[in-house]
């Protein structure tokens, strides 16, 4: 998958490689995964057209708050011959005609008290002013289809604020998994896949493990090939 990305600004990184993982692995239970799927601050697309392209009867919708990436959003899906609908502007305050069996999404989760990059664009794509987390998982269970399914990455530090929102907002977690810089090292990243009113227990994966030494790990090479993308980065005009 050739992914086309602004030189200045933000650009999708290995999170979303391991979500996409992620996301494999929870639906591979499921025999006909199809209906509506709504990318949450696409980027560049990479997310929803990864998953498009592994489940081909999912209906992909993109919402985007920034011009630049809604034009990327939109120009890697017509690369990659993926329909898209795309929704633009606030995620939080957009109106929606439908509501979705699928919502994934890399989300801004840098908290709020972290030293800012300068460029406007990278603050809005990290930082979760944008959309805090309590509002982003409010929004998420109103748009969701009973029985839907959400998936996302965040921050780890913030698991706590996660859990109560998630119940709050009647999103029962159905698996999670930690990702960790190495085998000693405390995790940085965790994976979360919750489902509107369900009551199954919460299914805790093997954690993730980026490095060994200073090589990738197995399954990280492994997820890496999976997705097999190539960046292309070009002027964002």
């Amino acid at each position: 998958m050739v992914l086309y990305q602004p030189k200045d600004g933000y650009c999708y990184n290995s999170d979303t490689h391991f979500l996409y993982n992620f996301i494999c692995n929870n639906l591979e239970k499921f025999k006909n995964v199809k209906g509506e799927l709504l990318d949450i601050g696409s980027g560049s697309g990479i997310l929803g057209l990864l998953v498009s392209r592994e489940y081909k009867k999912l209906s992909l919708n993109q919402s985007e708050i920034q011009e630049v990436f809604q034009f990327f959003s939109q120009k890697n899906a017509k690369s990659n011959n993926i329909e898209s609908n795309m929704y633009k502007g606030s995620f939080l305050q957009m109106q929606f005609d439908k509501k979705f069996d699928i919502c994934v999404s890399n989300p801004p989760f840098y908290h709020s008290s972290v030293v800012k990059s300068e460029n406007e664009n990278i603050k809005i794509a990290r930082y979760n002013d944008s959309m805090p987390l309590d509002s982003f998982i409010s929004k998420v269970s109103l748009i969701l289809k009973d029985s839907g399914q959400f998936f996302f990455c965040y921050d780890v530090k913030q698991i706590n604020e996660i859990l109560i929102s998630l119940k709050k907002y009647k999103l029962n977690l159905e698996s999670l998994q930690f990702v960790h810089p190495k085998k000693q090292k405390d995790a940085t990243l965790i994976l979360v896949y919750a489902r509107k009113n369900s009551k199954s227990l919460t299914k805790v994966l093997p954690p993730l493990v980026v490095f060994e030494d200073s090589e990738f790990t197995n399954e990280v090479q492994d997820i890496y090939k999976k997705s097999s993308t190539h960046s292309i980065k070009v002027d964002n005009e």
